[in-house]
């Protein structure tokens, strides 16, 4: 509220345009989705960065190999960060999610999307089949991660 008094502070006008703003912002939030079940999500998502590689082919034939790591978890998927090339979208890809002493698991991974933001290249991935496995040994992963990462955080003194 205070914000909103020194808005109307500084700027002179009319509360015809304060009301138009705040019922377009009402408007805003009423379209956003409202719960995880209008994203079509299968459970939660975690937080945790677990290194992977992921490797297709073009359309050209060209095989590519691209490192990166996961940003979240979730039960079916993930959104990984790759340092360099993108899949294509629609596009299989076999992923393999590294481990200190190796591999941790290899999957293939269907690209439902890309974000093509040249200092953090995105992509989100389905995993196709092994979906039990990469629950117990990611998912629950992430989940134990950033737990002990939200207690280590608790544990810190200010």
């Amino acid at each position: 509220m205070l914000a909103l008094r020194k808005i109307l502070c500084e700027f002179p006008f009319s509360l015809y345009h304060v009301r138009v703003a705040l019922r377009l912002r009402n408007e805003e939030v009423m379209l956003m989705p409202q719960s995880p079940d209008t994203e079509n999500r299968s459970g939660p998502r975690y937080v945790a960065a677990f290194p992977v590689r992921a490797e297709w082919d073009t359309s050209d034939g060209v095989h590519v190999v691209s490192e990166g790591e996961t940003e979240n978890v979730g039960p079916d998927g993930t959104l990984v960060h790759l340092q360099r090339d993108l899949p294509p979208v629609g596009g299989r890809v076999n992923l393999l999610v590294l481990a200190d002493d190796g591999e941790k698991l290899r999957v293939v991974a269907e690209v439902l999307r890309i974000e093509r933001n040249p200092g953090h290249p995105q992509a989100a991935l389905q995993i196709l089949g092994s979906t039990d496995e990469w629950r117990g040994l990611v998912w629950e992963e992430a989940l134990i991660k950033m737990t002990a990462a939200d207690e280590e955080y608790d544990d810190d003194d200010y």
